[in-house]
């Protein structure tokens, strides 16, 4: 099994490409129907599917964009809504990997995201401390390493991150940083992590959901995906 490290490592080679990047997208069910091709011909190669919340929750627009997804050609994946305040992290991540969140090293599959931002309550730390919450993250990703042997990328923002983690930098060598930032350039990147790997630049794309591009090329894109 390929080491975390040694994953992240393999993808720096993402910051040696001065201009290439990929283009993607994140769905849910409020997309509803994809338009796969347009989106497979404008350039779109991978997209981010939600599949869960907490312990209670699961999209149902998951397997039927899962399968248009992969009909089409594209590099997928699931991503998982964190609820810090209501279950563990361990339990959440087991949630997520039994219903889409799995990986394997496949070549088009991407590794799961940890979506963890603004709690839809507003109270945008859920309760929890810096500390608790970076455990409560610690609990998700190793558990969720330990079932696929990959660890889950992170999606949040630098105001988040640097509010509810303290800035936390355990993630950084790890997990892949999925920031969300709709300015012309990604911004400060929080957390110790030496660059994004995907940077969500606008809540709206063309074909449906939010707007993601890949920090490098289509080829190291698909090492993202082979482990």
């Amino acid at each position: 099994m390929k080491s975390a490290v040694s994953v992240i490592a393999a993808s720096s080679a993402l910051l040696g490409v001065a201009s290439a990047s990929v283009q993607g997208f994140d769905i849910s069910n409020y997309q509803g129907n994809i338009d796969w091709s347009g989106a497979y011909n404008s350039g779109a190669r991978f997209v981010i599917i939600k599949a869960t919340e907490g312990t209670d929750y699961i999209d149902s627009g998951f397997n039927s964009h899962y399968t248009g997804a992969t009909n089409a050609g594209f590099i997928r994946g699931g991503y998982h809504f964190a609820h810090p305040d209501s279950s563990s992290g361990a339990d959440q991540a087991n949630y997520f990997l039994a219903h889409g969140g799995g990986w394997s090293a496949d070549g088009i599959t991407l590794p799961g995201m940890l979506d963890i931002e603004y709690a839809p309550s507003g109270n945008e730390c859920y309760g929890l401390s810096a500390s608790d919450m970076v455990s409560w993250i610690t609990d998700f990703v190793n558990t969720y390493e330990s079932a696929t042997g990959r660890y889950p990328m992170i999606y949040s923002t630098n105001d988040w991150w640097s509010t509810c983690t303290g800035n936390s930098d355990a993630f950084s060598s790890n997990s892949p940083l999925v920031l969300a930032d709709y300015n012309s350039s990604p911004g400060t990147i929080p957390g110790g992590w030496p660059y994004q790997t995907i940077w969500q630049n606008s809540d709206s794309y063309a074909y449906g959901g939010d707007s993601d591009v890949f920090n490098g090329d289509e080829t190291a894109l698909k090492k993202i995906a082979s482990g």
